[in-house]
């Protein structure tokens, strides 16, 4: 089991195994939503997320289309986990949330038509100007 957590320890999350995707998003919304260069998430599928206490919930227009339904500890504000319209069958679990130095590297860098250019994300191997999820009609 890997466990997730807000800074103070109210929001947790509990994962029954390892990420299926790491993606370094460059979008400027991830850039607002850290308050950093990028967001590093985890992705997972939803049965494998355990979570526990209360979390508030931010859904804003995503870059790729659809919603993006962030959510955060009402008490310390740390963003732990987001769904996304356009991946309904996962869950994306911010990295630093994590706090595991050993964690896989992000495979993916999207949104990098907004990337900083003095970031380089090295691991990626697929590298996309925008998002890799298609949009959905509506």
């Amino acid at each position: 089991m890997i466990d997730a957590r807000c800074t103070c320890g109210a929001l947790t999350l509990t994962l029954s195994g390892p990420s299926r995707l790491v993606v370094a998003c460059h979008c400027l919304d991830c850039q607002r939503r850290t308050g950093a260069p990028f967001g590093v998430g985890a992705f997972y599928p939803v049965d494998a997320v355990a979570i526990a206490g209360i979390a508030k919930e931010f859904t804003r227009d995503s870059a790729s289309g659809g919603k993006v339904h962030t959510y955060f500890c009402p008490t310390c504000g740390s963003t732990i986990y987001w769904k996304a319209d356009n991946l309904p069958s996962l869950i994306g679990v911010a990295v630093g949330a994590l706090a595991d130095p050993n964690h896989p590297a992000p495979v993916k860098s999207v949104f990098e038509r907004s990337k900083h250019g003095w970031v380089r994300i090295a691991s990626a191997v697929e590298h996309f100007p925008q998002s890799s999820v298609a949009k959905h009609s509506t």
